[in-house]
């Protein structure tokens, strides 16, 4: 399918990790002839220029879609409106936008408020992969590759505009998973938003101690691996708990429960009711995550 795909103009809007990794993936599939990325810093373009992730720079992105065959939208989501406001009256009839947020009803949402009769080219996605790194120097073509990817497409989407969607994925090496909206962000406020608040947290309560380098200084592979996520981009973060925050909120309760449990067990010295939980979390784990992963 993707030896198929020929896309002639491709606009990436945030030319970071997930910009610049999709950009890079399609280059190496031989999928597309040009590439515009479009961002707001000139050291980080003129990087993704250097690197050969994109052909040409633009910090102008009204100008940079006239053309364009496929536009992918890469900003953090708080940014979608601006972007899209700004788009709408210069993207070409046959051009079909599509999205990388890690959250869907919101950015479906700002796109039928601002891309006007084009919403029935838009195609709502969320790549399942990402490092804690940010910006064009840590783009790689293989960052999909195995991993999954989410649309959402809505009644109006035209049939052809999620198909092009699709096959760009899969010519990254992707998975691609069509899932409702609202599914979608239950789903991810669970598995991806949830444990970046909890890294975040864990990170500030340590630093926040008297001697916080002393502890950092002692730690080990436990406390890196659990917060990894903590080096992600603010910005972004800051957006997607937000704009998710029903479901956020949600999943947090659900997770305070469990800490409360695991509290109550602790205070009263109860080593069973502590057994009992852990081996289940570790049974749930080995069933469920380990066992999946390709």
């Amino acid at each position: 399918m993707s030896a198929k795909l020929k896309i002639g103009k491709l606009v990436v809007i945030g030319t970071g990790l997930i910009g610049g990794s999709f950009a890079l993936a399609l280059k190496r599939a031989r999928a597309v002839k040009r590439v515009v990325g479009v961002g707001r810093t000139r050291r980080n373009l003129a990087d993704a220029v250097r690197l050969k992730i994109i052909d040409e720079a633009s910090r102008d992105p009204a100008h940079a879609v006239r053309d364009a065959d496929l536009v992918l939208l890469a900003t953090p989501v708080g940014q979608m409106p601006a972007v899209m406001t700004a788009i709408a009256p210069q993207l070409p009839a046959h051009a079909v936008v599509t999205d990388g947020g890690s959250t869907k009803r919101d950015v479906i949402a700002c796109a039928r408020r601002f891309l006007g009769g084009h919403i029935a080219r838009f195609v709502p996605a969320h790549p399942i992969a990402g490092t804690e790194m940010s910006g064009a120097t840590a783009a790689f073509a293989e960052l999909f590759s195995g991993k999954n990817v989410i649309l959402t497409p809505q009644p109006e989407t035209a049939a052809a505009a999620t198909r092009l969607v699709r096959q760009a994925w899969e010519a990254c090496g992707a998975r691609v998973v069509q899932l409702e909206a609202g599914e979608h962000d239950a789903i991810l406020a669970a598995v991806s938003h949830l444990p970046h608040v909890i890294a975040f947290a864990l990170v500030n309560m340590l630093a926040h101690r008297r001697n916080p380098g002393r502890l950092f200084g002692l730690s080990a592979g436990g406390l890196r691996d659990t917060v990894r996520i903590a080096g992600s981009s603010p910005e972004m973060w800051a957006d997607i708990c937000v704009a998710n925050r029903d479901s956020l909120l949600a999943a947090l309760e659900d997770y305070e429960n469990e800490l409360e449990g695991m509290r109550a067990a602790i205070e009263c010295a109860d080593v069973i009711e502590l057994r009992r939980v852990f081996a289940a979390a570790r049974g749930a784990r080995e069933k469920w995550w380990i066992k999946k992963r390709p």
